[in-house]
């Protein structure tokens, strides 16, 4: 009665061990199985879980009851389909389905085993196939008035929705499934499945505002059961990526730490994505050895640490390094998330290392995509993206214009980082413009913006930006000023090298050499600096 009473208050630890003791003492009945298999799943112990769930089974179908017995087989079929044991799963599915096929009365758990099915054709990019088998199982929840089947196929056919491109009435979709979520009208596991599941794919829709109302109601949710174990370490994950996104970084590194150091001995892919978000946030905050450990623990655990250890690689002048990475991962990247996720970092080392071609083919998928997706932040990534891409290739106008739409859509979404680093580049359109007026008021606003943030490596870039050094001061010599007249034609270094038959490592020496003595910490900043002191008035050919 006290493992019941646990059960109830959701004091799952307390319920584990109250059960276990009574089960010891003499079976369980089967109801009391399904209340130890639950409360074992929500402290994380999954072999606990499936095994009361398969006595439970057995209990059922001794009992003659068809339809309970082929619930818990559902339940432990997609238990194993989520942790990737394909044979198990279809084992216990096909299990359920020949309990069911034996009996004849039609019933709900014939919609439940065709919630996998649907999930397994969405994994498979079949979003045709998905959504049909997720319509037909959300019609006969809603015959047999089962709330928790009716939400889980809804939320399965607005993602199938989102992958069609049918981004509103996806969302939609996902909303009215997660009123019933939000409502309590689920199971507790049922209940943190479709939060998960609901707030991915909002991520995936670049949905931000969804992600963060969905974000904040999981977390109460967790909150109201802190023995719960299960989902409360993903929701740390996804409220440090919404603290990052808005500028919360000191509150969001310490969350990802302790959401790391929570997870590390039971759920290691959770512990895996806190490292490399500890990682970002060291590296943006100038901790660059503290970003090195993360990401390279976070890669050890299974968690790709890209873009995130090339941008590090690209801070630490590193150039070449960062973008021999990033081409391999995007090449070998297919999902359209995960290529997103990488085109802004690949566009910014493109540019870096004078790959202004390559820059200009990211910057040309990011367009797609957001035109494909109709998000606020997509836009905003493509508008900086064409915006840093025009600025490389001397079309400061052109460049003024894409920027100062990327600054005014982060500034909707309420992200402080990348507006702030729009309107760097939008103070050295200005420069290139030569207006110097505006340049400053830019850049001054950029720096307070960084300073509040705490990002020291862009706080210095910017106040060697602001130093002007004279011409004559610079120091550069005919063959560097040679180079940065070719730079500034938006050349690569590589087409330096043939043009000034060099070696390419002698044109990144040089390359190198007049960042330095231009205090300028890119390309493009070089190039506005040249136009700005008319360097290229004079002849600049040794």
């Amino acid at each position: 009665m006290r493992g019941r009473a646990a059960h109830r208050r959701r004091a799952w630890r307390d319920a584990c061990r109250l059960l276990e003791r009574a089960d010891q003492a003499q079976p369980l009945a089967v109801e009391d199985l399904e209340r130890l298999a639950v409360s074992s799943y929500l402290v994380g112990r999954d072999d606990d879980y499936a095994g009361a769930l398969d006595r439970a089974y057995r209990a059922h179908l001794d009992a003659g009851h068809a339809a309970s017995a082929a619930r818990c087989a559902f339940w432990l079929g997609l238990h194993a389909f989520l942790r990737g044991e394909t044979g198990r799963a279809t084992g216990w599915l096909g299990r359920a389905k020949r309990v069911l096929d034996r009996d004849a009365h039609d019933c709900v758990e014939r919609g439940y085993l065709m919630l996998p099915l649907a999930e397994g054709q969405l994994q498979r990019g079949r979003t045709g196939s998905a959504r049909a088998a997720a319509t037909r199982a959300g019609a006969i929840g809603e015959r047999f008035r089962d709330h928790e089947l009716i939400a889980c196929a809804r939320h399965l056919e607005g993602r199938a929705l989102l992958a069609q491109r049918h981004v509103e009435e996806g969302l939609a979709l996902l909303d009215e499934a997660m009123l019933a979520v939000t409502s309590g009208e689920l199971s507790p596991i049922m209940t943190g499945l479709i939060y998960c599941s609901v707030i991915d794919a909002c991520r995936e829709a670049y949905a931000v505002g969804r992600a963060r109302e969905w974000t904040r109601a999981l977390a109460g949710w967790c909150d109201e059961q802190p023995q719960m174990m299960a989902f409360t370490g993903a929701c740390q994950v996804h409220r440090v990526e919404i603290k990052q996104f808005h500028g919360a970084w000191l509150e969001a590194l310490e969350e990802a730490r302790q959401c790391g150091d929570r997870c590390r001995g039971s759920n290691k892919d959770v512990a895996a994505a806190a490292l490399y978000q500890q990682g970002d946030l060291h590296r943006l905050r100038g901790d660059f050895a503290a970003a090195e450990h993360a990401y390279r623990t976070s890669a050890a655990w299974g968690c790709e640490p890209q873009p995130g250890m090339a941008l590090l690689r690209l801070a630490q002048r590193r150039g070449d390094a960062a973008a021999a990475t990033l081409r391999r991962v995007v090449s070998a990247t297919r999902t359209r998330f995960e290529r997103t996720r990488l085109l802004p970092a690949y566009v910014e080392v493109m540019l870096a290392v004078g790959d202004v071609s390559g820059a200009r083919e990211g910057c040309r998928e990011l367009e797609q995509i957001a035109a494909d997706i109709d998000a606020v932040v997509l836009r905003a990534m493509a508008a900086s993206a064409c915006g840093s891409v025009e600025l490389a290739e001397g079309n400061a106008q052109a460049a003024l214009a894409s920027l100062r739409r990327a600054v005014t859509l982060w500034n909707e979404v309420e992200a402080p980082y990348p507006a702030a680093r729009a309107r760097a580049l939008l103070g050295l359109a200005c420069r290139a413009l030569g207006d110097s007026d505006g340049a400053a008021l830019e850049l001054d606003a950029c720096r307070l913006a960084f300073q509040q943030l705490g990002a020291a490596p862009d706080i210095a870039c910017i106040d060697a930006l602001a130093s002007k050094p004279t011409p004559q001061a610079a120091g550069l010599t005919p063959r560097e000023l040679q180079v940065l007249r070719l730079v500034s034609e938006g050349k690569t270094n590589r087409a330096i090298a043939v043009e000034l038959s060099r070696s390419e490592r002698t044109v990144d020496r040089h390359l190198c050499n007049i960042l330095t003595k231009l205090g300028a910490p890119s390309r493009a900043a070089a190039t506005a600096y040249a136009y700005e002191h008319r360097l290229f008035d004079s002849r600049s050919t040794p």
